[in-house]
């Protein structure tokens, strides 16, 4: 594959931002008057709409990335049932209409003034995908974008770009969604920008696992173990091609976690009673706890999943299907650490806003757009197990 991107280096130190609470400010003085003026600089905003959540960031600019005024995130299952009947169910949409209408509130209280607001996997795959994003328009007044793969491990890498550890020659990014999941094959170094050596998108997540293996009783060990070497047997073909194992068997290789899965497994790892992003955000885990705690949920019932503190009633649902997913992945790629981003799309997607309307007009987004960041293409690259190419 020779799909290779380049994260802009003015990117690469715009991503050491003070995006979560507790986070350093600049100091005065660092940049222009745009940055250092209190509450006189443009909101931002993001959303990002996936086969499961609904999520939201409303933030200022700063002189070294941006700072989060506001934020939305909701469970609402677009994909559900999608995988059975091929579209959006009308309780789905509805859903997902009354999350974004929360979202276009704040948007609005915050007087945002440059937003995008992308869509992903299930959007994507949905046959009816085209009058959901008519009655978006019409009832809820704003445009989505739906974004394919490519697009989407790009601003997933620029959002969790700060928290790759630049003692490491390479790295493996995962996101572990609703509807698919994305793994990004990276080159890192010391004052290296990021690049994108390959990505691939594999059409297992957390929803239509879980609705094709049930998630109201506990799994059998066998049941379990079907499901994991599914997922393996798709990412086979993405080792296959860019020959991973030898970097990983050499130390050279970080692996980064972004998803609701490995949040809430970390969440449990940190045995906090009730979700705390300071603590999740940027933190290592051992890979043999991990699979420690994989292994204890696929055995429980949702009942049991349900009361363990730090998953939720939401989430005990999905958790399983997403610790198969996770484990497929710790397998092929034996790390003995992993980090953990509470941070992704909706992040890539303000630090390219911000880059896009820098008030000088110097920005070399405006320049050349999106393009910049893809080198020429022999061929299209391929998607692990994506189905028809370009739509899956």
């Amino acid at each position: 594959m020779n799909n290779q991107v380049k994260i802009d280096k003015s990117e690469k130190a715009a991503a050491k931002s003070d995006t979560g609470p507790g986070k350093k400010q600049a100091r005065k003085g660092s940049r222009s008057r745009f940055f250092r003026k209190k509450n006189t600089s443009p909101a931002f905003g993001a959303i990002d709409l996936g086969t499961n959540n609904c999520r939201l960031l409303v933030a200022h600019p700063t002189a070294t990335g941006f700072k989060v005024v506001d934020a939305f995130s909701r469970i609402v299952r677009l994909g559900e049932g999608l995988s059975q009947s091929g579209e959006l169910s009308e309780q789905a949409i509805e859903r997902t209409l009354e999350a974004l209408r929360v979202c276009v509130d704040k948007m609005e209280r915050r007087q945002v003034r440059f937003s995008r607001n992308v869509a992903t996997q299930a959007c994507r795959e949905a046959n009816n995908c085209a009058e959901f994003m008519e009655r978006v328009e019409k009832e809820i007044r704003i445009k989505l974008d739906i974004i394919d793969p490519q697009e989407e491990a790009r601003l997933a890498v620029m959002g969790c770009k700060a928290l790759l550890d630049q003692r490491f020659s390479n790295a493996i990014v995962f996101d572990i969604g609703g509807g698919s999941t994305e793994l990004i094959w990276l080159r890192i170094g010391e004052k290296v920008a990021p690049e994108i050596i390959g990505w691939t998108s594999v059409p297992f997540g957390v929803v239509n696992l879980s609705e094709k293996y049930g998630t109201k009783h506990a799994l059998t060990d066998g049941q379990y173990l079907e499901m994991k070497n599914m997922v393996k047997a798709e990412l086979e073909a993405f080792e296959a091609e860019h020959d991973m194992r030898p970097h990983v068997e050499q130390g050279k290789v970080q692996l980064l976690g972004t998803s609701g899965t490995i949040t809430t497994l970390t969440s449990m790892h940190l045995d906090l009673e009730r979700y705390d992003r300071d603590q999740v955000d940027g933190t290592w885990v051992t890979s043999a706890h991990m699979q420690e705690l994989c292994l204890e949920l696929s055995r429980m019932s949702y009942e049991q999943r349900a009361a363990r503190g730090g998953i939720g009633l939401d989430r005990a649902e999905l958790v399983v299907a997403g610790c198969a997913i996770l484990e497929a992945i710790m397998d092929l790629w034996p790390i003995e650490q992993i980090r953990v981003a509470d941070r992704g799309i909706r992040e890539g997607v303000l630090l390219d806003l911000m880059e896009k309307n820098r008030p000088s007009g110097k920005s070399r987004n405006n320049r050349s757009g999106n393009k910049k960041f893809f080198r020429k293409r022999k061929r299209k690259p391929a998607r692990t197990g994506s189905g028809t190419e370009g739509n899956k």
